[in-house]
């Protein structure tokens, strides 16, 4: 009885210690998302999402191949899904993954590329809680598929080319901007065409020799 009265003091002093760091950090802030996290925030968020990812998550392998077409698969649905946020690059350099809070991670760097695959795959198929990372799987075998491409994507990131960014560019999703131009292109070019006149019909008489 006393061990455990022992214990329950010990974990109330705890829980008021994260409570007054807590507020420390945040109060002065308020709810604001502007302010960068502080790094202590960042470390302690990160070595929480570690702690909270499954062993058996953690232990996983990717089960599907690299090759070629599953990196392209990868970067087709990374372009788009992911990149509004995260950036063709991974660098987290958009206006979404800047207003973020969290700031949406730069996925070249070590806090990414060291996770393994089973941590890569976990938090992309059920999110991060109090983040702007959402979850994306659907339990079924196609979506599982997809997000291993992406884990091997993600693994390319360090390593992507111009070429390769320029491929990404074409299969991102178009604003609301982009789409107004290609149908105002389309409807100038549809004016123009009713507008030309008809070229005259020529046509070939025989004369007699």
């Amino acid at each position: 009885m006393r061990l455990l009265l022992t214990l329950m003091v010990y974990a109330l002093a705890a829980a008021g210690l994260v409570a007054l760091a807590t507020a420390v950090v945040v109060v002065p802030g308020g709810i604001s998302a502007r302010p960068a996290p502080s790094r202590i925030e960042a470390t302690v968020a990160g070595r929480l999402r570690t702690l909270a990812i499954p062993q058996a998550a953690h232990d996983q392998t990717n089960p599907v191949p690299v090759s070629d077409d599953a990196i392209r698969s990868g970067a087709a649905h990374f372009a788009d899904h992911c990149a509004g946020c995260h950036a063709n690059d991974g660098s987290g350099s958009t206006e979404l993954g800047r207003g973020l809070y969290p700031r949406a991670p730069d996925m070249r760097q070590p806090a990414t590329q060291g996770l393994s695959d089973g941590d890569l795959f976990y938090i992309i198929e059920n999110g991060v809680r109090f983040t702007g990372m959402p979850a994306w799987g659907t339990a079924a075998p196609d979506s599982e598929v997809a997000t291993w491409h992406l884990v091997h994507f993600i693994r390319r990131l360090p390593k992507l080319t111009e070429h390769d960014l320029a491929r990404m560019r074409e299969l991102n999703p178009k604003s609301a901007e982009e789409w107004r131009a290609d149908e105002e292109a389309r409807r100038f070019l549809e004016s123009d065409a009713a507008a030309k006149p008809a070229e005259p019909e020529h046509r070939h008489t025989g004369g007699r020799q």
